[in-house]
């Protein structure tokens, strides 16, 4: 294992200062593992977080126009109840605070168990649940579909419609719009590395590659030969769709880097996955294409697609600014 880490076990709050240092507009509690707003906005409060190793995400995404805090986890691991609380401390104005929590048992056990201790605080306090990768079926004789790099669409559209002075109830509503709409699927040329255990998840060989893996460092539902890019964007396209009719909506999309993978590859993916969308009948009118929700230095690529309407359309296009996602004007 060749990492730039000092104590493996320490890796997270390591992170988490040199965030700080780089970010003027962001704090950092040590003692919970949390970063917020270093100026709190009198607004419904925006909490996400999980488990480390996704970055940027959770707390790349802290700043105007999307969260107001984030709770790390240890690597690929839920916060705790007390972590999660103190987050909402950090995001709570006074308007009442959303959780953004992605669809795994020990994320929603912790993040509600968080809620109802901010309820005995008095604090208004509810949430959300992301479920977008659709490699897992979504019954209700499983926990159903995981949450994945669609959530990363559930904090710049809340935290938009947040940042417009919306109510509680406003912003969990267009929350649970854009969860209903968004659906992605991803595939990875490699295993990665959790620092603290110093060997792969998985063995792939040079000539395989996985479909439809998680985020976590797990392999996929599927070992296949691997496949070209047009072969690819079929593949996840073909996979989205299956699950939910875009109908012929405009969508925005985001290529999704896991982490090892070059621009290069994640552009030239963009452009297949564009040349199949446009073939179906498909408007998309904006591109995200880099690292937004990662599993550490796994190889591999995401592929997210939104179908919008003209609120999520106005939201998604509305200025942001945090470490990981800046836009300054409407596109």
């Amino acid at each position: 294992m060749k990492k730039i880490i000092n104590d493996p076990n320490c890796v997270v709050g390591d992170m988490l200062k040199g965030m700080q240092i780089a970010n003027s507009n962001i704090l950092y509690n040590p003692n919970k593992e949390v970063i917020a707003r270093k100026v709190k906005s009198n607004k419904v409060g925006l909490v996400s977080g999980g488990g480390s190793g996704h970055e940027p995400a959770h707390a790349g995404y802290v700043g105007y126009g999307m969260l107001d805090a984030a709770v790390c986890g240890n690597v690929f691991a839920s916060p705790s109840p007390d972590q999660i609380l103190e987050g909402i401390h950090q995001a709570n104005a006074g308007k009442g605070v959303l959780m953004i929590v992605k669809n795994y048992a020990g994320d929603i056990m912790n993040f509600e168990i968080a809620q109802e201790l901010a309820g005995m605080e008095d604090i208004m306090v509810d949430h959300v649940v992301v479920k977008d990768d659709v490699s897992v079926k979504d019954t209700d004789e499983s926990t159903g579909r995981r949450g994945i790099a669609g959530t990363i669409f559930v904090h710049k559209i809340a935290g938009a419609k947040a940042e417009t002075g919306a109510s509680l109830e406003e912003v969990k509503k267009v929350a649970n719009k854009v969860i209903e709409n968004v659906r992605s699927f991803g595939v990875s040329l490699s295993a990665c590395t959790i620092p603290a255990v110093g060997k792969p998840g998985f063995q792939i060989g040079d000539d395989e590659m996985e479909v439809g893996m998680g985020i976590h460092g797990e392999a996929g539902i599927e070992t296949t030969k691997l496949k070209s890019s047009k072969a690819i964007a079929e593949l996840i396209v073909e996979k989205i769709l299956a699950d939910k009719d875009f109908g012929q909506s405009e969508v925005a999309v985001m290529i999704n880097g896991m982490g090892a993978t070059p621009l290069m590859e994640l552009y030239i993916l963009a452009g297949d996955v564009n040349d199949v969308l446009i073939e179906k009948g498909l408007k998309p009118i904006k591109y995200y294409v880099g690292n937004y929700m990662t599993s550490i230095e796994m190889a591999g690529a995401s592929c997210t697609i939104l179908k919008l309407d003209d609120e999520l359309k106005e939201l998604l296009l509305s200025p942001c600014d945090t470490p990981a996602l800046k836009q300054e004007v409407s596109q």
